[in-house]
């Protein structure tokens, strides 16, 4: 066999050697999509870096909340609680604006029957928030008990609308502990600093939990059904507060709101225009 015949038998096995070990050994499709350029990890990484922010913003919305507790502290034994029963609402009833609630009914010298009713009315939400929780969570035993204790306005609002039941349950969990821990340990801090004040009424703290509570109230003003309901409620509790006893009007202007409720169900003409109905209409027009 002469030189050149040896030469073409031995190319063609170097050449597929080229195609086979090169592309396998350069890392093309090992080193390559698992190892270098890290298409199978950065996903990874990229889920990694959403969990560290979620629960980045997770604390950050638990420190801004649970330090609003000193006000409540504070506004509960200008309200006339000891420290005892301003921390059992807080460790118990664990809602913000319900237990501003009942501090500024009974700051108001309303009944503990009426404050109870108020802060109820008000918690209806939280139950609203843990239908949609729980088909988001699925908690199951001791922990759908805490979650139910742990279902407020800011643990919803993080867990609500996360890409993944997982940033979801981290959004939830992390916001619900912190805002709890803080918030309870602040309530303490309210309370020491509202009894180291000495009595309230020099200060005109007496009257802070209702002006609190007005102040929880003042945004939902600011559309008409708001306004009317407002109003109506007003006129209820202004007529039967000469004639009963005090509490009693704050839950006679529920059927303010019932009423406000009911007849702006019917008020068709009132129901504003979804923008794509207009899209609708003028694509009808041209």
């Amino acid at each position: 066999m002469t030189p050149d015949e040896r030469r073409d038998q031995v190319e063609p096995a170097v050449g597929h050697g080229e195609h086979g070990h090169g592309q396998h050994g350069n890392g093309q499709h090992g080193g390559g999509q698992h190892g270098v350029d890290g298409r199978h990890g950065g996903p990874v990484d990229a889920l990694h870096e959403d969990e560290g922010a979620v629960k980045k913003d997770s604390i950050s919305l638990a420190v801004a909340t649970g330090v609003y507790g000193i006000s409540f502290g504070a506004l509960a034994i200008a309200a006339g609680l000891n420290t005892w029963q301003a921390m059992a609402l807080s460790l118990l009833l664990f809602s913000g604006g319900s237990q501003f609630a009942v501090v500024g009914v009974l700051g108001a010298g309303g009944t503990g029957a009426s404050a109870v009713a108020t802060s109820t009315l008000l918690g209806v939400r939280n139950s609203i928030y843990g239908l949609q929780l729980n088909a988001i969570l699925r908690p199951r035993g001791l922990k759908r008990v805490v979650a139910a204790q742990l279902t407020i306005d800011e643990s919803a609002a993080m867990a609500v609308g996360r890409p993944t039941a997982k940033l979801s349950g981290i959004g939830f969990w992390w916001t619900g502990f912190g805002v709890y821990l803080l918030w309870n340990f602040m309530t303490f801090v309210g309370t020491i600093a509202g009894n180291a004040m000495g009595d309230p009424r020099k200060y005109g703290l007496d009257a802070a939990a209702v002006g609190a509570f007005l102040a929880l109230l003042w945004p939902r003003l600011g559309t008409l059904q708001g306004k009317l309901t407002a109003g109506l409620a007003a006129v209820i509790a202004l007529g039967l507060s000469p004639v009963t006893r005090a509490g009693l009007p704050v839950l006679a202007t529920v059927v303010a709101a019932i009423a406000v409720g009911l007849w702006w169900s019917t008020r068709t003409d009132e129901v504003p225009t979804l923008p794509s109905d207009d899209a609708t209409e003028e694509g009808a027009g041209a």
